[in-house]
């Protein structure tokens, strides 16, 4: 969908307009649509490699630089002016989102922690976002740790996340 969001309006991302606008216009048009409902995705490997591809497909179609020219990632990110930026403002959304929901006592943290009665299937445990959450830090962090921390709006924010 973000991809089609960027084909509607590619005359004008790839035109002559400056490239502080370009980005400007990506990040609202497309980032918007890429990052729809990130706050609960739950990323695989693969899904991280996908949306880093993504995010460097639309900086090579603003700036016309097609994928058979030999140009590195880093030289089109030089080019740009920008990082990569996509997968820490998904961390970013995530962390924030799930601050608020443990922050109340609700059926969604109730489901978060895996505390609904029932029968769980033979095969492996499926990822959840509280282990991501979790192993994002340098030094992992246990359930108890991120639950207490997300009592204090600002601690959360400067000393878990440093977030903004």
């Amino acid at each position: 969908m973000a991809k089609a969001a960027f084909m509607r309006r590619v005359e004008l991302l790839r035109g002559n307009i400056s490239r502080d606008l370009k980005k400007r216009m990506v990040k609202a048009l497309v980032w918007s649509v890429a990052l729809y409902g990130s706050e609960t995705w739950t990323l695989r490997k693969e899904d991280i490699k996908r949306i880093q591809a993504f995010e460097m497909w639309i900086w090579r179609k603003m700036e016309k630089i097609s994928w058979t020219a030999h140009v590195s990632n880093e030289e089109v990110l030089c080019l740009v002016q920008k990082q990569r930026s996509l997968m820490q403002v998904i961390k970013q959304r995530q962390a924030n989102w799930i601050r608020h929901v443990l922050r109340h006592d609700c059926l969604l943290k109730t489901v978060l922690e895996g505390k609904i009665k029932g029968k769980r299937p033979r095969e492996k445990p499926r990822r959840k976002m509280l282990d991501l959450l979790m192993e994002q830090k340098e030094k992992k962090i246990s359930y108890e740790e991120l639950k207490r921390g997300a009592q204090s709006r600002v601690g959360w924010r400067h000393r878990h996340w440093n977030l903004p």
